[in-house]
């Protein structure tokens, strides 16, 4: 018995922060779910730029516009519907991110004010599944880029014989590279999240200088930008229409994982206002580039090739074919070498850290956030995802599945911080499981959140029956294709009424982002007589105003 606590003991997080917390309440606190010290909040706007920018550059965003033209749009079209479809989600990430760069809390605990202490830990685990499949898949795509940089150097590489079975889902090769890139990921989930801002803004500079030389390369290769930004578009009238709604809804889809953790990142701001203006700007932005890059290069493939390359990847292996010039080798390997970073950089940004901060709340004890982006890297490689990407219609069902859930998750969060106690936060019972707290509610869960997040998903059901093959009216696809809205509308606007007819502990009438508990004062005091310096403690103080 002495031996099994021993072990216990071994394994648990390790506590620095004296915050006060009783020992009997390690389940639901850890210094990874109290606000986040003045000294880690260091994330500037340039920070936020940055983040953005090393995010988007990735091989599946370079391709989100293939789907659009392959379903008759033209290339400005499609461009277009990446603008909405990306701009439109920027305000719903400042919204949602905005508790966290106020409070310094994570998504987690900004979950537990609205769905309950205990009530919150199942749309954690839905978050955290979600950063965990996604770092597989990632890792995967990373997996496709070491190859074409291993060809760059030893073209004997792309022969080296299988000796896996069919059953595996992969051969020999591809699985020694998705080892490699998963190998190589592994120190970039060990630096903090106040820390890694500077290998997103060195991830930024390099792919970006990648994918401009790899932009131009191609267009000299083709003597011009090529025949798609020439191709008009097939479809008109209501089809045009509807395939760029369903299309936005595809941009939607990938940013609903960002939307709901929003609080992850913004909980590292130096000031309040400092993921606002960055963020306004730059996510549109960047992913408008990107996508641009991406219409670019593969218009030009269809003239150096004859058919349209939408992979940068698979381009760049065609131009290891037929006995490349040395120079041509070169390019290639820092090319392919540029987006490996830039998948290590999504990965972490997009995953790791996400996956951390959730499964530090369901063991809080156990758990922080580099052990939880260690595991989410553990999971990424059993859960074999060669497999899940082999089947395209597979992998769309179930990202689609889960925008569903996710965005019937914002909704009540969102209606809880600006319609319900409009700013008003009770830090501290973040971290109390008694009876009268501001978020015990039921015994830890909130009924009408619940309530909101199941009408949330309703809406959306018969859609998604459709989406896997079920048939379905039009009005419902049609829904599904805005599930996102639907989703997200239905479940903040039931949970804000249930509210007004149930009252919850602590509704305000007056908006007024304020601590109620002044659990950062006390925690200032606290430091004060720990340290018997009231000046340092006024000092760290002031610089976080």
């Amino acid at each position: 018995m002495d031996f099994a606590r021993k072990v216990v003991k071994a394994l648990e997080v390790p506590h620095t922060h004296k915050e006060g917390v009783p020992s009997g309440l390690q389940f639901v606190s850890s210094d990874d779910l109290l606000p986040v010290p003045i000294e880690e909040r260091t994330w500037t706007a340039f920070s936020y730029v940055a983040f953005w920018w090393s995010t988007v550059i990735s091989v599946p965003t370079w391709m989100v516009t293939s789907s659009m033209i392959v379903l008759g749009m033209s290339w400005w079209q499609a461009w277009l519907v990446v603008w909405i479809g990306y701009g439109v989600m920027m305000p719903f990430i400042i919204l949602m991110g905005r508790p966290g760069a106020v409070f310094h809390v994570t998504f987690p605990v900004v979950n537990r004010a609205s769905f309950g202490i205990f009530g919150s830990l199942w749309c954690v685990f839905n978050r955290a599944t979600m950063a965990c499949i996604w770092y597989g898949v990632q890792s995967s795509v990373g997996g496709t880029c070491v190859l074409v940089m291993l060809r760059a150097i030893w073209p004997s590489v792309n022969n080296i014989p299988n000796s896996m079975p069919l059953s595996s889902g992969t051969n020999t090769r591809d699985f020694m590279c998705f080892i490699i890139f998963w190998v190589i990921s592994l120190p970039f989930i060990w630096p903090p999240v106040h820390k890694i801002r500077h290998f997103f803004t060195f991830k930024a500079i390099l792919a970006a200088i990648a994918c401009v030389i790899f932009m131009i390369w191609c267009i000299v290769k083709a003597k011009g930008v090529g025949p798609i930004v020439k191709q008009p578009a097939t479809i008109h009238g209501s089809d045009l229409a509807w395939a760029m709604i369903s299309s936005i809804g595809v941009c939607i889809s990938n940013m609903i994982t960002l939307t709901v953790n929003a609080p992850d990142f913004a909980s590292r701001a130096k000031t309040p206002s400092a993921p606002i203006v960055s963020q306004v700007w730059s996510i549109p932005f960047s992913y408008g580039i990107i996508c641009l890059f991406g219409v670019i290069v593969s218009s030009s493939s269809q003239t150096i090739y004859g058919e349209v390359i939408w992979s940068p990847v698979d381009l760049l292996g065609m131009f290891l074919d037929d006995n490349p010039s040395p120079a041509t080798r070169f390019g290639v390997w820092f090319i392919a070498f540029s987006f490996i970073i830039a998948q290590i950089g999504t990965n972490i940004s997009a995953n790791s850290v996400s996956a951390g901060c959730d499964l530090t709340a369901l063991f809080p004890r156990f758990i922080n956030i580099r052990r939880g982006g260690y595991i989410a890297a553990i999971v990424g490689l059993v859960m074999c995802p060669w497999n899940l990407v082999s089947s395209s219609s597979r992998f769309s069902s179930y990202m689609s599945a889960y925008s569903v859930f996710l965005s019937a998750i914002a909704g009540p969060m969102a209606a809880e911080y600006w319609l319900v106690r409009k700013g008003h936060y009770n830090v501290a019972d973040f971290y109390v499981t008694r009876k009268g707290s501001w978020y015990w509610y039921n015994y830890g869960f909130n009924p009408r959140a619940y309530a909101a997040y199941m009408a949330g998903i309703a809406i959306n059901v018969v859609g998604f029956a459709g989406d896997t093959g079920t048939p379905v009216p039009v009005a419902a696809t049609q829904i599904f294709d805005l599930s996102f809205f639907t989703g997200f509308g239905t479940s903040s606007i039931v949970y804000y009424i249930l509210s007004r007819i149930f009252p919850v502990v602590g509704a305000a009438k007056v908006f007024e982002e304020i601590d109620v508990s002044e659990y950062e004062e006390k925690r200032m005091v606290r430091c004060d007589e720990d340290a018997n310096s009231k000046d340092d403690c006024i000092e760290k103080e002031s610089s976080d105003v």
